[in-house]
């Protein structure tokens, strides 16, 4: 489960850039269509190029710029960068794709039970996952984060879906994901790049990971998209581990990812930098892996946690509700 280079590693933020509120179905695009290709070298040469190329910089390399140690404002609370979980800047197929983004808002986030502009959603990002303080509206950080999403959202079909724009699916085994066994497989895969405690790989001048941390004080905070076993499995059927599998051909089955996020999210083994609230102020809006009460249905937090799943999809369908994970 380790990452590729600076730009293109593992944590997360900006959670499915185009994740809807609870009765929103997104399809995806026909097999034969082809996902977005981004050109860096079509950034235009004047001010708005320049800040779109700074937002690039800061979606590669966001600890060095606004980390704990920033050059440029300290606004991170840990040193991971957004294109741990957003690979290659936030362009790769199914990898918290974020070409759409800029599409896609302002849009009503069940998270959050309101309608978020995109500005919102980063400094969401910079809060959660990174575990920060949000960049000022009219700061030159999110000045450039917002020009380089306007600049890729330009590459892509508008008013229609693309292939990789959401993560892969995953199907739900008829058990519940198992810790245990993902403890194993992340031993097998993972640690060799996330270390044996999950503590990640820090570079040589300690300002950044090569390969990010996956629970402790250093690593995402809960409510971030990663923490939820779902969310997490599809993300790792894609991109886990970075140099077995691709997105046409996965490496690991759909019960190992499940069993492996599991593992990395079970917060009975794990520790992670606290939060004030947990999210999702309406009930019928949680997803069915979120794991904090009050719920709509009688099924356990554990059962929220790490399945079985399908029981609690078939018993949203039942009622006439949209079941999202």
């Amino acid at each position: 489960m380790a990452a590729v280079t600076a730009a293109a590693i593992m944590a997360s933020c900006l959670s499915g850039a185009a994740e809807k509120n609870a009765g929103t179905v997104v399809k995806e695009a026909p097999a034969e269509e082809q996902p977005v290709l981004v050109d860096t070298l079509a950034i235009p040469h004047d001010k708005f190029g320049e800040s779109v190329r700074y937002g690039r910089e800061l979606m590669l390399r966001t600890a060095y710029y606004i980390g704990p140690n920033g050059i440029n404002g300290q606004y991170l609370g840990n040193k991971m960068n957004c294109t741990n979980c957003h690979q290659d800047a936030g362009t790769k197929p199914y990898a918290f794709n974020l070409v759409a983004s800029h599409e896609n808002y302002p849009q009503y986030r069940a998270r959050e039970g309101k309608v978020l502009t995109l500005a919102e959603r980063v400094n969401n990002c910079v809060m959660r996952p990174h575990n920060g303080k949000p960049l000022p509206l009219d700061s030159k950080e999110m000045i450039a984060f917002l020009s380089y999403l306007k600049w890729i959202n330009s590459f892509a079909p508008k008013g229609s879906h693309f292939k990789g724009e959401k993560n892969l699916d995953v199907h739900f085994p008829d058990t519940a994901a198992n810790p245990v066994n993902g403890k194993a497989l992340y031993s097998t895969y993972c640690s060799r790049c996330h270390g044996t405690e999950g503590q990640g790989q820090l570079t040589a001048d300690n300002g950044t990971y090569t390969y990010p941390p996956l629970w402790g004080a250093n690593a995402y905070q809960p409510g971030s998209s990663m923490h939820r076993v779902i969310k997490q499995a599809q993300w790792l059927k894609a991109n886990m581990p970075y140099d077995k599998a691709t997105h046409d051909k996965p490496f690991l089955t759909d019960a190992e990812a499940l069993d492996i996020a599991a593992f990395v999210n079970d917060d009975k083994q794990h520790t992670r930098p606290g939060v004030k609230s947990f999210d999702y102020p309406v009930a019928a809006e949680k997803p069915v892996d979120y794991d904090h009460p009050p719920f709509v249905d009688s099924f356990s937090v554990e059962q929220h946690k790490f399945g079985p799943y399908k029981p609690v999809v078939d018993s949203w369908k039942a009622k006439g509700m949209k079941a999202v994970y």
